[in-house]
C-alpha cells in the first residue's frame, strides 16, 4: 500500500487473503471444506405438514406477517407518527447517561483518539446467509470498539422474539457493543423488537397507537389489516442477552432509531428511513442540526443507500418546512456539514461509487447491505462510463465481481426454472467473459473461457430474469435468490478512523473454511485530510495493480 507524505498507514484489520479478482478459487467456486459457520446455524422452527414443500419465506405465516408494507402503500403510512411516540415515550422515560435525548447524540466513544467500527448491513435472515459472517467477524473485528447494524436488523418480520436468533446469538462472540438503525424490514412490528433491543424500551405495553394520516375510512380498514406487534416482555429482552451478549463491554442503548455516535474523531449519523424510504420533516431538523452543528468529518448510515445500480436515490424529506431541506443528500453534499462518506443498506451486495462534487471534493457512496440477507444481484450494474453519474467504471467496485454474479444468479434460476437440469447454468469464466463482453470492459479477473453457442444463447434470456429483490417481493426474492451454501458471497465493513486518515474495508464470508481461516478483503478505501482541510479517497483495492 502506498502511504501519504511518509506516514505509517492506518491498520485496518489483519494482513487478507488473495480476492475474488485473483481467481475463481479465491471466489469460493472451488470450496476445499466448507466452514465451521454451519455448525452454528440454529434449528429452523417446525413447520405444519401441509406447508412443508413451500419455501420459508413463501408459507403463510411470513407472508401474512409481511404485509404491512403493502397496507401502508394502499391506506396511508403511520411510521412517522409512530416513530414520534416512541420518541415522546423515551423522553419521558428512565435516563441512561451514555446517551443524549435533547441531541440524540452517543457519546461514550467521544473522547478516543481513534476508533474502529464494524458495519453489518441487512443481516438478519438467522440462517446460514447470516451464520456465514459471524466467523470471519470475530477474525477482522474483535478488536473494533464497537459495530452498527445498517438496516433490517430482522428478516422477514420483526417481533422482540426473532432477535434472539437474528441478532444476539450470531454476535455472541463480538465482544463490543452493538447499535442498529432499522429497515422496513424492522418496521413491520411498529418498531417494537428494535427499541427494546437498541434502546432499552420495554415491549410489555405494546407499541404506541397512533391513528395515522388519512380519511376515517382509510384509518379504520388500516386498523384491521395492520399486523400488531407480537407480545413481548423485559424479561424476555433480557434473558436472550444475558444467555447470548450478556458481558458488560457488550451493552449499549441509543437515543432513539435515528441517532449519532460520536465515535472519537469522526461521527457517525443514523437515520430512520422507515417502510419506504425518506424522513420527516422533524428527523430532517434534527439530521440538519447534528450534522451542521460540529466539523468533524461525518459518516452517515442509512437504511436506504443515497446511491445504488448507478442511479442516485436522494431520500426525500416528506412535507419539509419552507426554506428546509429537501432531501437527505442535500444535507450531505452541503461542504458545511463535512461529510466525507454514505453507507446505506437494503440492497443486498457491496457497491462502490467515489462521487466528484461540483466544488471538487469527492463524497464516498457505498451499499453495504450483505450481511445476511438473500443476495441482490451485481450483474445488472451497467458500465459506469455509460450511467449517468459521476463515476468512471475504473472508480467503481462492486461484490460479488459481475460475473460472478451472473454465475451465481444462473445456478438459482436453474434450481427454480430448469428443474435442477444444469441447462441454465453459466460456469464463472463462461460468465465473466459474456458480462465484459456486453458491458464493453475487460473483465476485473482473467480468463481463457470462450462461452459455447449454449451459453451465448442462454444469456440474454438471463439479464432479463429479476435479480434484485424489492418491497413487497422480498419474499418471493427470497426463494430466488438466497443460498445456503458456498460461495454465499456476504460482506461486511470496516472502519478505522483517526484525526486525518479514515479507512474502510469490505471483508467477504463465502462460507469456505479456508476464508474463515484467512479472511478476505474486497475493497479498500483510504481517506487523508490534506493541508486545506478537504478530504481525498484513494482506493487500495486487493489485487489491482492499479488502484
Amino acid at each position: 500500500m502506498s502511504t501519504a507524505r511518509g506516514r505509517d498507514p492506518l491498520p485496518s484489520g489483519p494482513e487478507p487473503a488473495a480476492p475474488s479478482r485473483v481467481g475463481e478459487r479465491d471466489a469460493g467456486w472451488e470450496c476445499a471444506r466448507i466452514g465451521e459457520f454451519a455448525s452454528r446455524v440454529p434449528p429452523q422452527p417446525p413447520v405444519g405438514f401441509g406447508w412443508r414443500w413451500l419455501p420459508r419465506w413463501l408459507r403463510p405465516g411470513p407472508l401474512w406477517a409481511s404485509r404491512n408494507d403493502v397496507v401502508a402503500q394502499l391506506l396511508g403510512d403511520p411510521t412517522d407518527a409512530t416513530r414520534t411516540a416512541w420518541l415522546r415515550r423515551m423522553d419521558t422515560g428512565p435516563q441512561d447517561p451514555a446517551r443524549n435525548l435533547d441531541t440524540r447524540v452517543v457519546d461514550r466513544f467521544a473522547g478516543r483518539d481513534t476508533i474502529s467500527v464494524a458495519l453489518l448491513g441487512d443481516p438478519g435472515e438467522g440462517d446460514a446467509s447470516q451464520y456465514v459472517v459471524p466467523p470471519v467477524l470475530e477474525r477482522v473485528a474483535a478488536d473494533t470498539d464497537l459495530a452498527v447494524v445498517v438496516s433490517d436488523v430482522i428478516y422477514p418480520a420483526g417481533g422482540v422474539a426473532e432477535y434472539e436468533d437474528r441478532l444476539h446469538r450470531p454476535y455472541t462472540g463480538y465482544p463490543g457493543p452493538i447499535y442498529g438503525l432499522p429497515g422496513n424490514h424492522d418496521w413491520y412490528d411498529d418498531l417494537t423488537g428494535f427499541m427494546a433491543t437498541f434502546c432499552g424500551q420495554a415491549p410489555d405495553a405494546g407499541p404506541p397507537r397512533v391513528p395515522g394520516p388519512g380519511p376515517a375510512w382509510k384509518r379504520w380498514l388500516r386498523g384491521r389489516l395492520w399486523r400488531r406487534a407480537p407480545r413481548g416482555t423485559a424479561a424476555q429482552v433480557d434473558r436472550m442477552r444475558a444467555r447470548w451478549r450478556g458481558a458488560p463491554g457488550q451493552q449499549g442503548t441509543q437515543p432513539g432509531p435515528y441517532c449519532a455516535i460520536d465515535a472519537g474523531p469522526v461521527r457517525l449519523v443514523l437515520i430512520d428511513t422507515g417502510l419506504h424510504g425518506g424522513i420527516d420533516a422533524d428527523q430532517a431538523d434534527w439530521l440538519r442540526e447534528v450534522s451542521l452543528a460540529d466539523d468533524r468529518p461525518k459518516i452517515l448510515l442509512t437504511g436506504k443507500p443515497l446511491l445504488t445500480y448507478a442511479a442516485p436515490q436522494p431520500c426525500p424529506v416528506r412535507d419539509p418546512r419552507p426554506g428546509g431541506p429537501r432531501s437527505v443528500d442535500e444535507i450531505v453534499t452541503d461542504p458545511r456539514a463535512h461529510y466525507i462518506a454514505a453507507i446505506g443498506g437494503d440492497d443486498h451486495a457491496y457497491q462502490r461509487y467515489p462521487v466528484t462534487l461540483a466544488d471538487g471534493r469527492t463524497l464516498l457512496y457505498l451499499v453495504a447491505g450483505g450481511s445476511g440477507a438473500f443476495l441482490s444481484a451485481t450483474h445488472t450494474i451497467p458500465n459506469l462510463d455509460d450511467a449517468p453519474v459521476a463515476v468512471a467504471e475504473d472508480d467503481f467496485r462492486c461484490y460479488p465481481l459481475r460475473g460472478d454474479s451472473l454465475a451465481y444468479f444462473s445456478r438459482r434460476y436453474d434450481r427454480v426454472l430448469g428443474l435442477g437440469l444444469d441447462r441454465l447454468v453459466l460456469s464463472p469464466g463462461e460468465a465473466t467473459a459474456l458480462v465484459a463482453r456486453r458491458l464493453h470492459m475487460d473483465p476485473p479477473r482473467g480468463t481463457d473461457v470462450e462461452p459455447g453457442l449454449w451459453a451465448r444463447r442462454i444469456e440474454p434470456a438471463l439479464f432479463r430474469l429479476p435479480a434484485r429483490g424489492s418491497a413487497p417481493g422480498h419474499n418471493l426474492m427470497s426463494v430466488l435468490f438466497d443460498g445456503d451454501a458456498p460461495p454465499l458471497f456476504k460482506s461486511f465493513l470496516r472502519l478505522d478512523a483517526t484525526a486525518d486518515e479514515v479507512v474502510i474495508g469490505a471483508w467477504a464470508a463465502t462460507g469456505c473454511l479456508e476464508h474463515e481461516q484467512h479472511p478476505v478483503c474486497e475493497d479498500r478505501m483510504r481517506a487523508r485530510r490534506g493541508a486545506d482541510g478537504r478530504w481525498s479517497w484513494t482506493s487500495e483495492t486487493p489485487g489491482r495493480a492499479t488502484p
